[in-house]
């Protein structure tokens, strides 16, 4: 008797978890429209080929740099770990993580997160951390980025923070509860679409311009864990020019890494070498590049990686050109799905807005 009663208490209790799992499976975000960049982060995982090049940082990386360009014109492997408004601390932990599984000869990394100092918002958090895998890395990317009011347990158990989404729930909920499609190429974010770029707002003047103490500190822990693993780290600065980054803050980045040995390049003033035509080459009136602007962008700076680092061009290679055939057959076709829904509509239907406007 007493047995049965266990065994019914075990089950109940099994079931009672089971029901609790299915509910957060349901109630958290999907990403799968609109703002899709909630996803990108766990996508990395799902990707079972090496990288010789790792990018990590936000908007300024995956919205500008083409993987399948790397790959078809310099057979460079490459993914790019970026997230919304991911901050120097996000991309530390989020390339510690990334070294659990692979070493890359060359990590780029996009330093326009170093104008934030402290956490900016809950929302972005959650795109740098929740898809990540758990591990002292995200256990630590979570204490170092909770707002005030936010609790470590929320992460841990996410349906304590979505348990009130029921009235925003839609088709994607249910129909991507328990897998979800790949919203980027390689960490790469497609736009076709086309908005010039117009006139931005003359820069506000700063009280202080110098760089913050935290983002600082956290970009010399990225240096001394690349030097600690071999790898070559390439600072850049993106060749977009809103959010403004104002030439103080550049001599600072230029002057850390003269210090500590490193490459620092501004794409800023190099628009017009790179051939980038921002009438034509960005879909937000110059916030980010679209596709036509991030193919150019790759070319140029996979010129320069080659010409730089010890890459491998594995184009010859039978099993690296099978694995990335299909990547380039996916990004083809969502290519010419984006140009059709341009074309049928006038808008894209498969991505809305994107989260940093």
């Amino acid at each position: 008797m007493k047995r049965k009663r266990f065994i019914a208490g075990l089950l109940v209790v099994a079931l009672t978890i089971g029901c609790l799992w299915l509910l957060q499976r349901l109630l958290v975000p999907k990403y799968q429209t609109g703002i899709v960049e909630g996803s990108m982060i766990e996508e990395y995982y799902k990707d079972e080929s090496d990288h010789e090049v790792l990018f990590i940082g936000d908007c300024e990386v995956y919205e500008n740099f083409s993987t399948i360009t790397l790959w078809e014109n310099y057979g460079i492997t490459s993914y790019i770990r970026g997230s919304a408004q991911q901050l120097v601390w996000n991309s530390y932990y989020l390339l510690e993580d990334a070294l659990r599984y692979e070493t890359p000869k060359v990590v780029v990394f996009n330093v326009l997160a170093l104008k934030y100092d402290e956490p900016q918002s809950e929302a972005y958090n959650r795109m740098s951390i929740d898809g990540m895998r758990w591990s002292q890395s995200k256990v630590d990317n979570i204490r170092a980025s909770m707002m005030e009011d936010e609790n470590f347990i929320d992460y841990v158990f996410p349906l304590l923070r979505y348990h009130s989404r029921w009235s925003e729930l839609t088709e994607d909920d249910f129909r991507h509860i328990f897998s979800k499609d790949l919203v980027t190429h390689n960490g790469y974010y497609m736009r076709v679409d086309v908005k010039p770029q117009g006139e931005f707002p003359d820069p506000t003047p700063l009280a202080d311009y110098t760089l913050g103490e935290k983002a600082m500190s956290y970009m010399q822990k990225m240096v001394d864990l690349c030097k600690e693993k071999g790898i070559e780290l390439v600072l850049i600065k993106a060749p977009t020019e809103f959010p403004h980054w104002y030439d103080e803050w550049d001599i600072q980045v230029a002057e850390f890494a003269k210090k500590n040995d490193v490459e620092y390049i501004n794409y800023i003033p190099l628009q017009d070498e790179i051939g980038l035509d921002m009438s034509k080459d960005t879909y937000d009136a110059g916030l980010h590049l679209n596709t036509s602007g991030a193919e150019k962008m790759a070319d140029y700076f996979g010129a320069w990686l080659t010409e730089n680092y010890d890459l491998t061009d594995y184009r010859s290679n039978e099993k690296y050109a099978a694995i990335w055939q299909e990547k380039v057959d996916f990004y083809n076709a969502m290519k010419e799905q984006q140009y059709y829904e341009l074309e049928t509509y006038g808008e894209l239907k498969s991505f809305g807005a994107n989260a940093i406007q």
